[in-house]
């Protein structure tokens, strides 16, 4: 910790970091060990300061601290507080808003191509609802300071942590926070969520996954759908209304007070409590029902084997899986081909400008099948 290296950028990987080689040992050709760098761009010549990291690690952590050569996409964060031994909250504040999309579709292609073996061009959409890819965090955690420190424009009481550490940094103003908080009404249609509960926190994210959901799902009338991974029933109300009266809507979630508003939010629905995997396998103890439809949404970690089992066994014609995390969404994604789902389309959306989520949506279909 704490040695300099100078050192030319290679590509981006996932985690809002870039890939640098920096040489260890003597000798006339010395071991070449990993570095990921933050506040780095592609193709860079910068002087890293390692953050962590032993001479016997397989990789180690680092901060760019100066620029030597920079990239034509790297522009003046806009945060007074972002970049090394700042606020941890922001990855790519120092590029430009059109080369964050690009380095996050290069991640998710990466990581498609990687885990589950697939070649897929990667657009990242934009998404209405921020300024510039700021003041778009309708919920916002921050670390109160006892007592305040002095600020340019008088006491700060408040703060955010430093990346992968306890040390908090001031922030008075944190520029990707909106002016007001989340507002759960999609499509003319309110939501209850529980004080705390989970809501998608950039405002056009709903309408714009909600959209993409139905776009490739296409649900028609007197057909059943499962919605996994439920929430408070954003999905399942809209496909409760393409399926209609004939048709059945099934929505598994763990969290019981979004359970239970699940319920509230969409009468019609057939809501269960628990843990996914184990509430499908309980309902397929007596008989595996066939479904025309599934909604994944699982957090981060992704569904998993034993979720997408249970998905595969009722032969849906379409399946669409929303997911936060490429590398989760790649790991079941070779599990689906596993049973014969392919990868049909993939859309990608800039739902976290400055860091370096992404949000995708993928289309799933059987061989052989379509939807017509």
């Amino acid at each position: 910790m704490g040695e300099t290296h100078e050192v030319v950028v290679g590509p981006v990987a996932h985690g809002g970091h870039c890939v640098a080689r920096v040489p260890v040992g003597d000798g006339p050709e010395p071991a070449l060990r990993v570095v990921f760098v933050r506040h780095a761009l592609p193709g860079e010549r910068v002087v890293l300061r390692v953050t962590e990291g032993t001479a016997g690690d397989s990789f180690w952590r680092g901060d760019a601290v100066q620029v030597l050569e920079p990239s034509p996409d790297r522009v003046t964060a806009p945060c007074p507080v972002s970049g090394p031994d700042g606020c941890g909250g922001c990855d790519f504040q120092h590029v430009a808003l059109p080369a964050q999309r690009a380095l996050k579709a290069a991640v998710v292609a990466e990581q498609l191509r990687r885990l589950a073996g697939l070649e897929v061009d990667v657009e990242v959409e934009a998404v209405p609802g921020d300024d510039e890819g700021l003041r778009w965090r309708t919920r916002q955690r921050y670390v109160a300071l006892e007592p305040p420190v002095d600020g340019v424009d008088g006491p700060v009481d408040r703060g955010m942590r430093k990346h992968r550490s306890r040390e908090v940094v001031p922030v008075a103003d944190c520029l990707i926070e909106a002016p007001h908080g989340p507002v759960h009404r999609v499509r003319d249609r309110d939501f209850d969520v529980a004080r705390g509960g989970f809501w998608q926190v950039h405002p056009g994210a709903p309408e714009a996954l909600v959209a993409a959901v139905l776009e490739a799902l296409q649900p028609r009338p007197g057909e059943s759908a499962l919605d996994l991974y439920a929430g408070v029933g954003l999905f399942s109300a809209f496909l409760a209304d393409a399926v209609g009266p004939t048709g059945r809507v099934l929505a598994v979630e763990g969290e019981p007070s979004a359970a239970a508003l699940l319920g509230t939010n969409v009468p019609g629905v057939e809501p269960h409590t628990g843990d996914v995997a184990e509430v499908l396998t309980a309902l397929a103890a007596e008989r595996v029902e066939p479904v025309d439809l599934v909604v994944l949404d699982p957090p981060r970690a992704g569904a998993k084997r034993a979720v997408v089992e249970q998905v595969v066994a009722r032969t849906p014609r379409a399946v669409a899986y929303v997911a936060c995390d490429p590398a989760a969404l790649a790991r079941d994604l070779a599990v689906f081909a596993e049973h014969g789902y392919q990868l049909r389309t993939l859309r990608a959306f800039d739902l976290f400008p400055m860091t370096h989520h992404v949000e995708c949506v993928a289309l799933l279909t059987k061989t052989g099948s379509d939807l017509r």
